[in-house]
């Protein structure tokens, strides 16, 4: 009975004649319902505005014909029929596009699942509602969703939007890999019980968090335990000795947090956590990965280090010593600034920015500092070409000292004065280094001056008793060693010593100078030299009355060549008799 209807009985019934008198129990109940129905006539519209609200009401509960317009609509359209105040599965598998036997609206639930799991919060704003959209990159009416999940996008077909057949397909396998033991997994344990609500959570998620968080806790103690167990053991395969258990305990402590963190990803999505929160958890948990990652690449460069310190001490280059520490400090920065861009990634900040941003302010700062640069590339020749090491005595330019630190700006040198030098080392690295640290021997030139009026027996006596000399000494070269008569000088006869001291240091080197130089003056004053020391000594050769001082020479030339051969006569047969000896 239409409304039209409903109206006419009513007006009918309300103009009937009525009889007096006495009533029967029909004409009462009739009367009673004359009178009901003349009071609905009064409220005639309030009835009809409230069998339309009805209609109405009953009509919004029909899926509508599905609005696929534009990216924003088709979007829009897939959540909002998901929601748990209107949840129409049927009508969200409208916006994709399937094929005959695939359950559409089970593919549009678990999509809906994967974005909530993932913690992927859909931003109405950036969603564009132009139906002509075209991606900027590959130049299609392609919209996609999520830059981390380029599978997830809507395309246009047939002048209408729908999540594409590519989507469409990878829906269960990203399914799978966000839900691995499903989506019922811990609701299925509290069936009853777990489905009310309290503080806008359902009880089995309560209970999920505290299991979760409970084995999180766990893992974590014997994961710690198991991991620093077999890094011990392994410091004791490689280096052959214990190493030190509280650095094997901060490298497991991190990489036990990494994996809770992988675990994390897994258990969470689990819980079903609404979007609004979910989206923070997940960011968190994304983030914490690299985090853990970066601390224990950090912790486990320490762990490392102690094998290559092992190996730079059983050298004799003590340069290794000065260059683990400085190769340790630069993987650190590094793990750390690369550490740190992956984790501004997981928080949804566009590091491409950022990096190009810092390779611009990298220019201006590399010119800025072309000094500091400069020197940090000459440390780099130092350590490779390793002109010195530390302990070296080296002499460059005025710099004359010994080798302390060789650090990534400048190397610090102990002068003789006690004195400490910093020298950049681009300075270094293009300067000439005399490094009388790498000498195998130590030199010892001098000249020994004697008297003019030496005779030339005890000249060569004496140079005698010098190779003598140096061919006793325990620290002297023997296999080369140059002594012999070797200048006529302005007020001496000049012989060179030229020796060699094999010995390591200085000290050492004083020591046996000084014991030579000693055996030497011993020597002279056995034999009666005397060494020279400048004189002049002045000559009058005419006095009044006296006969003359001058040189009186023979000048027989036919005396004088017989005086010479008769020499050399006698000198030919002088060595034929050493030789002899010898």
């Amino acid at each position: 009975m239409n409304t039209h209807q409903f109206t006419s009985k009513v007006i009918k019934l309300s103009t009937k004649p009525q009889r007096v008198g006495a009533t029967t129990a029909p004409d009462f109940f009739e009367n009673i319902y004359i009178c009901a129905m003349i009071a609905a006539r009064r409220h005639l519209w309030l009835i009809s505005l409230f069998l339309i609200f009805l209609t109405a009401a009953g009509g919004a509960q029909n899926p509508t014909q599905a609005n696929l317009a534009s990216p924003y609509q088709t979007i829009m359209y897939h959540i909002s029929n998901l929601q748990p105040d209107q949840y129409q599965p049927e009508a969200a598998g409208r916006a994709l596009l399937t094929e005959p036997g695939e359950d559409a609206a089970k593919l549009a639930v678990k999509l809906k699942q994967v974005l909530d799991g993932e913690g992927l919060w859909i931003d109405k704003a950036r969603i564009p509602n132009d139906p002509n959209y075209e991606d900027s990159i590959s130049g299609l009416h392609r919209y996609i969703l999520f830059p981390e999940f380029p599978d997830i996008f809507v395309e246009r077909v047939n002048g209408k939007w729908y999540y594409s057949r590519r989507t469409v397909e990878v829906i269960p396998v990203l399914h799978k890999r966000v839900f691995p033991f499903g989506t019922d997994f811990l609701m299925n344990l509290f069936p009853t019980y777990g489905q009310k609500f309290y503080l806008g959570l359902q009880v089995w998620q309560y209970i999920g968090i505290f299991i979760i968080v409970l084995v999180c806790v766990v893992m974590h103690k014997l994961l710690s335990l198991l991991i620093r167990g077999l890094l011990v053991r392994a410091a004791r395969r490689i280096y052959h000795q214990e190493t030190d258990v509280d650095v094997a305990l901060k490298a497991a402590r991190p990489f036990s947090l990494l994996l809770i963190s992988l675990l994390l990803t897994i258990l969470v999505p689990v819980l079903l956590l609404p979007i609004n929160m979910n989206r923070y958890v997940m960011l968190m948990i994304h983030a914490l990965t690299p985090l853990f990652g970066t601390m224990f690449l950090y912790r486990m460069i320490d762990f490392v280090a102690i094998y290559f310190e092992r190996l730079a001490e059983r050298t004799e280059n003590t340069l290794d010593d000065q260059l683990i520490p400085l190769i340790k400090k630069s993987l650190k920065i590094f793990i750390i600034i690369t550490g740190s861009l992956f984790i501004l990634q997981q928080l949804n900040v566009n590091v491409t920015t950022l990096l190009a941003g810092l390779t611009i302010s990298g220019i201006a700062f590399a010119l800025a500092a072309q000094d500091t640069i400069k020197n940090l590339f000459g440390s780099l020749m130092i350590f490779l070409d390793r002109p010195f090491q530390i302990g070296d005595w080296i002499v460059s330019d005025n710099i004359d000292g010994t080798v302390e630190e060789v650090g990534f700006r400048s190397t610090r040198i102990r002068t003789f004065a006690n004195s400490l030098v910093y020298v950049p080392n681009g300075k270094i690295a293009d300067a000439t280094v005399d490094n009388m640290g790498r000498r195998v021997y130590r030199r010892f030139k001098t000249y020994l001056g004697v008297q003019y009026d030496t005779p030339p027996v005890l000249i060569e006596a004496f140079v005698d008793g010098l190779r003598e000399i140096v061919k006793r000494h325990p620290n002297t070269r023997k296999d080369y060693y140059e002594i012999h008569l070797n200048d006529f000088a302005g007020s001496s006869l000049n012989i060179l010593f030229y020796i060699f001291f094999d010995v390591p240091t200085w000290p050492q080197e004083l020591k046996a100078r000084h014991e030579i130089m000693l055996a030497t003056i011993k020597l002279a004053e056995t034999l009666g030299v005397q060494f020279a020391f400048p004189t002049q000594t002045l000559h009058v050769e005419n006095f009044p009355g006296q006969p003359s001082r001058s040189q009186a020479y023979n000048t027989d030339m036919t005396d004088v060549k017989e005086k010479v051969s008769t020499f050399l006569q006698g000198l030919s047969e002088g060595d034929k008799d050493k030789n002899k000896k010898e």
